[in-house]
């Protein structure tokens, strides 16, 4: 059944120093991004642009959002192809430039999904559920420059024997 869903967050920006934005310098970039029923993240501008390196930024949570359903498209796509998920870790990086006239965009974001299997003959489809998983990602779908992916699939360590298999994919 095909539907239409909407995502509704609050955003209050906390960084009023007590002059507004008066001047480049004379607020914060604080921010509190709230949504009902979930723990409020505290965000802010990235540090490069006079922001709080200790709290997200939206360029991490793009970044984060990618990583995320790829995985959770991923998940998917494994259970349909009788791929046995035990473990999965990525290390996602994005690539964002600036244009010199104050604004940027992001070049490409690369995902490396370390995905590990229950057993070696699950090794080719696991590998091949992420082109799926890719499809199959909403915020991937949605975004202009592209998403790479890098995953390596590994099978768990056998408990008899102590042995790991699997080979970069």
């Amino acid at each position: 059944m095909w539907g239409e869903h909407r995502y509704s967050v609050r955003t209050t920006w906390t960084g009023d120093r007590g002059t507004g934005t008066s001047g480049p310098r004379d607020y914060d970039r604080a921010v509190t991004i709230e949504i009902d029923g979930k723990p409020a993240l505290l965000a802010s501008s990235d540090k490069p642009f006079r922001g709080d390196p200790g709290r997200w930024n939206p360029e991490d949570m793009l970044v984060a959002a990618l990583s995320e359903c790829h995985l959770l498209s991923y998940l998917h796509a494994c259970v349909q192809a009788g791929v046995v998920v035990v473990g999965y870790e990525d290390e996602a990086s994005g690539l964002m430039v600036e244009d010199g006239r104050g604004g940027g965009a992001f070049r490409e974001v690369v995902l490396r999904p370390r995905v590990t299997v229950a057993d070696a003959s699950m090794i080719e489809a696991a590998r091949s559920a992420h082109a799926q998983a890719h499809a199959w990602c909403f915020i991937a779908n949605s975004v202009n420059f592209p998403v790479r992916h890098e995953p390596t699939v590994v099978v768990a360590t056998d408990a008899v024997s102590g042995a790991r298999g699997g080979a970069p994919a």
